[in-house]
């Protein structure tokens, strides 16, 4: 059972670190968005420390590529490995699709989580979708 769910956990911190992944790509290509996405992406940072926090034990990055910092501020853009469209409004409608797979996959894991874990799963996930990024 501990092993089950320190790899939920693995696999919902990988998540929400794609996502903070993909706002630190946009907010790279597109520094204009800074003040409307700042917000946002500290609620995403905030979301990957909780979701690794607690648990059997360390939750250990993806083996293919180094985590993104989780701090308050942004990664530098060659840390970043997320494409990102060069129109603005674009990027954003890219975003904001990022944030309902990140949901859904939180969403998803809620039926294998153990009480604690799922009530901030489904905390997570009910925050995602109505983020207004466009």
């Amino acid at each position: 059972m501990a092993r089950a769910e320190a790899a939920l956990r693995a696999r919902s911190v990988t998540v929400a670190r794609g996502l903070l992944e993909h706002y630190d790509a946009v907010l790279s290509a597109h520094p204009a968005l800074a003040p409307r996405l700042t917000p946002l992406r500290r609620s995403v940072a905030a979301h990957v420390r909780a979701l690794g926090e607690g648990g059997t034990g360390p939750v250990k990055p993806a083996a293919a590529s180094p985590a993104p910092s989780v701090s308050a501020r942004p990664t530098t853009a060659s840390a970043v490995s997320v494409p990102v469209a060069t129109d603005p409004g674009t990027a954003l409608r890219e975003l904001a699709a990022a944030e309902r797979t990140a949901s859904d996959g939180h969403a998803d894991a809620l039926l294998a989580a153990p009480p604690e874990y799922a009530r901030l799963l489904a905390s997570v996930a009910a925050s995602g979708p109505s983020t207004p990024i466009c």
